[in-house]
């Protein structure tokens, strides 16, 4: 557990934390001295350097080493991307929907997942969603509907909507018992606590830099278990996706033997120069003591929201980061905290607040302040 003083000496290096309380890393996590740097470094490099495409590609490979080691993959399983969205797309591009069709996803996955997927549709994809009970989706419904003509089971790893926490575990058993992949949507997720894509034994996992890895957006990572790149080949690909990227064969489609067969063109410099310290920092900290902090800020945030009889949509149990509140008017109630300074953000019927590494019980005990100031916002039991 960080000390009070490991927590200050975190928060020094971010910058708004001096005038904001930061709940808002679920939409774009808090800037640091450390991405300021990277991204000075990236302009520096343009000025000075004799090829600064040569100095790039060390720092793009680079990354993909750094971010595999923090998933616990190996570096050829990693594609760099500029989006969760390029990464699904480029999977959803691999697949034939001939013997086995359907798609199987909860309702409560973000928006790009759900319609990547239904845009599969004239090619032969069947999606079913399977519908929420009370801010969850039951494991009885995978266990219904996945089968034999099951492809492939998206799953968010925290939904963006209410916080809700998927038991990936048991929906990966289900899943693969019955011969279907899954893929793991880890952007609300990532940066919160260790990952290990191995000891998960997930198929294809997806995230990206703008929230809890404290990078900028732009940028994303796409996870393929080693077994299945050479077996897919997505019909989205560039000039970087292949096995030779400097052969520059405008006839020849030879996809690489790694999972940057499933990139894009010319990668995102200017944030991977921003990312990459930013992991490291986050690196630095160590993550099970992030994961240990957040989930203090939590419990300490659902226990306090309890006793002024507000409904949360996410589980009282939840270790985070995402807490996610009935509110009966979204907008006003995120006004009425950006005017005391706390930043949040809103999605449908629900007002969310986001815990990091960086945040403190301060931050809880001043947003249950102004939230009992408006208790006519909130849903009450």
């Amino acid at each position: 557990m960080l000390t009070d003083e490991q927590i200050s000496a975190i928060r020094a290096h971010f910058s708004i934390l001096r005038e904001k309380t930061y709940l808002y890393s679920c939409s774009q996590g808090a800037l640091s001295d450390a991405a300021e740097a990277g991204m000075r470094g990236y302009l520096e490099s343009w000025r000075t350097s004799n090829a600064p495409w040569n100095d790039w590609i060390e720092a793009y490979e680079t990354m993909r080493a750094e971010f595999a080691r923090f998933i616990n993959a190996h570096p050829d399983e990693v594609a760099i991307l500029t989006s969760a969205s390029a990464g699904i797309n480029a999977i959803a591009s691999a697949l034939e929907f001939t013997t086995r069709p359907k798609i199987v996803m909860g309702e409560y996955e973000f928006p790009t997942m759900g319609q990547i997927w239904l845009a599969q549709q004239k090619l032969g994809a069947e999606i079913e969603f399977l519908p929420g009970a009370d801010n969850a989706i039951p494991l009885e419904a995978y266990e219904r509907s996945i089968d034999h003509r099951t492809a492939l089971v998206p799953l968010t790893q925290v939904s963006f909507l209410n916080g809700f926490r998927s038991d990936f575990a048991a929906v990966t058993q289900i899943a693969h018992d019955r011969g279907a992949f899954v893929f793991l949507d880890a952007f609300q997720d990532c940066g919160t606590r260790p990952v290990d894509v191995k000891a998960m034994d997930i198929d294809f996992y997806v995230t990206g830099t703008l929230k809890y890895l404290l990078g900028p957006p732009g940028l994303a990572f796409l996870y393929v278990k080693r077994s299945l790149i050479e077996r897919l080949t997505p019909t989205q690909t560039s000039w970087m996706a292949q096995r030779d990227v400097f052969a520059y064969d405008t006839q020849k489609l030879d996809p690489a033997s790694e999972a940057r067969r499933f990139e894009g063109g010319s990668p995102s410099m200017p944030n991977i120069y921003a990312a990459r310290p930013a992991l490291q920092l986050l690196s630095s900290i160590g993550m099970e003591n992030v994961a240990a902090q957040i989930a203090q800020l939590t419990r300490s945030f659902l226990q306090g929201t309890s006793t002024l009889g507000i409904v949360s949509k996410t589980a009282a149990n939840s270790i985070g980061p995402l807490v996610v509140l009935g509110s009966t008017d979204p907008s006003a109630l995120v006004n009425k905290l950006t005017e005391r300074g706390i930043i949040v953000s809103a999605r449908r019927d629900g007002v969310r607040f986001s815990f990091h590494v960086y945040n403190n019980l301060s931050d809880v005990n001043h947003t249950l302040s102004v939230l009992e100031q408006n208790l006519p916002l909130l849903v009450r039991s």
